[in-house]
């Protein structure tokens, strides 16, 4: 593709951005920034959240992991839907009712200040390397495959794009985001679709044709009941239920864009929607997997050693233009979908956790909002760069694994906080916190050797959680 269009069409793309921010950041305040006045339409939101919840990382992952491990995936998207009903019927109606902007405000309530902060503190570790990390790989494929043929240094692409984020975001905020996210989530399934139909009809496939074929796939099997394998059904649904509790349902970053709405009955119709179509768009990826790997079959096309390669290759080098510029898109939206809102929330969650901001009037609780988002804004171009000067992805994967520790201890602590009326010593909730994610990497790495093959997968989550409410449970006392 040529190189002039690319960033002719990456230009534009944060162009659009920028007018639709301008439009929606009009006599924005703070409020507007942190919790959108409330009055987000619920429709708009759930459609948004697909966007931001398929971010560019699953968006050239899971087509070509179809090959590995087939539509195993979906099992884990089935504990996705109940954790989202899960998050709609029990967590929203509690955010409404104590009228929050950080959720982990809840923490203060129930526990005290320092669990407050250690649920905050952890989120902030967890959301900046989570959002690095993603940002990293996406900005690296769109590196090699455009931006090299400029000689425009890597550092200048991530300090451009970052900058052009933090621009649409500053001002309006979560009002903004809910939009771009819309707008975004919109380009991230057009172009699955466009390439869907492409494929088809490159294997002269009619419509009833595609389904069949997908469905009679060896690549399409969805169950999976090893009780060792990191595949089986039990581990990956349960999983699935947790994980979303935890980074959907306690995470700032989700619950802000929830907050928005008008009231409890549409954030609760947003969640519920939005769940619905988070599992369409997955099929859709999975479903363009099967198609991907035929065509190579077909077409006698070598599979990338690393499968997440397959997609990018076959829609550059195969599919024509058109699904080229599709693609460009959609992997750019689910890049900084994932990105802006991310920002936000990093940048509410600091601004009201530890710089207590509602305390100050509104001009100077707007200097401290946009001295956090651009000091933000600024870290996550500082570890992204970092990631690239290790130039060791093993690292850099270790590290976002050791991120993804983080969340255990915060579904522990708000587990702890609902369902356990104890006092603690709050000055060793912090302790706890990092206590349990150290003992649930040793469980994991010994676990093949203690339980007889046993590969601990995503639910690792679950025990991490279970130990930091056990240790909870161990510096506590009955309230009397």
């Amino acid at each position: 593709m040529n190189p002039y269009l690319v960033i002719s069409i990456i230009l534009g793309y944060f162009i659009i951005l920028i007018v639709v921010s301008w439009f929606t950041s009009r006599k924005a305040d703070t409020e507007t920034f942190f919790t959108g006045n409330r009055k987000s339409p619920w429709y708009i939101v759930a459609f948004g959240m697909v966007g931001t919840t398929i971010s560019g990382v699953t968006f050239i992952s899971v087509p070509g992991e179809v090959g590995n491990s087939a539509f195993s995936y979906l099992q884990f998207i089935f504990g996705n839907i109940a954790g989202f009903w899960i998050v709609a019927l029990v967590l929203l109606p509690l955010y409404y009712r104590l009228n929050l902007i950080s959720i982990y405000t809840f923490l203060n309530q129930r526990m005290g200040e320092y669990a407050h902060k250690t649920g905050s503190f952890f989120f902030l570790v967890s959301k900046l390397i989570g959002a690095a990390f993603r940002l990293y790989l996406v900005a690296g494929v769109l590196q090699l495959a455009f931006f090299d043929a400029f000689d425009i240094p890597f550092a200048l692409t991530v300090i451009v794009t970052i900058t052009l984020v933090w621009v649409y975001t500053q001002k309006g905020g979560i009002k903004t985001i809910i939009w771009t996210d819309s707008l975004q989530t919109l380009f991230l399934v057009v172009a699955v679709v466009f390439t869907i139909v492409t494929v088809a009809k490159s294997l002269n496939w009619s419509s009833l044709q595609l389904i069949n074929e997908i469905v009679e796939s060896p690549n399409s099997q969805v169950f999976f009941w090893d009780w060792r394998s990191e595949n089986n059904f039990f581990k990956q649904f349960l999983a699935g239920v947790f994980i979303t509790i935890a980074i959907v349902g306690m995470d700032q970053d989700m619950m802000q864009k929830n907050l928005t709405c008008r009231n409890i009955r549409d954030a609760q119709k947003n969640m519920i929607v939005f769940s619905l179509l988070f599992l369409i768009v997955v099929v859709l990826f999975l479903s363009l997997g099967t198609l991907l790997y035929a065509f190579a079959e077909k077409s006698e096309i070598a599979i990338p050693v690393n499968t997440d390669d397959l997609y990018p290759m076959l829609a550059l080098k195969y599919f024509g233009l058109p699904v080229g510029i599709a693609f460009l898109l959609g992997i750019t939206a689910a890049a900084y979908s994932s990105a802006d809102s991310a920002l936000t929330a990093l940048t509410t969650s600091f601004s009201i956790d530890f710089l207590k901001i509602e305390q100050y009037e509104e001009a100077k609780r707007n200097r401290v909002k946009r001295m956090s988002h651009l000091f933000f804004s600024a870290l996550l171009i500082l570890i992204i760069l970092l990631f690239r000067a290790l130039n060791n992805e093993s690292i850099v994967v270790a590290v976002f694994k050791v991120a993804g520790y983080t969340y255990g201890p915060i579904l522990g602590l708000f587990i702890f906080s609902l369902y356990f009326k104890r006092k603690t010593n709050e000055k060793l909730v912090p302790m706890v916190a990092v206590l349990a994610p150290v003992a649930s990497f040793f469980i994991a790495k010994y676990a093949p050797v203690l339980f007889n093959g046993y590969q601990v997968g995503f639910e690792l989550l679950m025990v991490n959680a279970f130990l930091t409410i056990i240790g909870l449970l161990l510096i506590s006392k009955r309230s009397e």
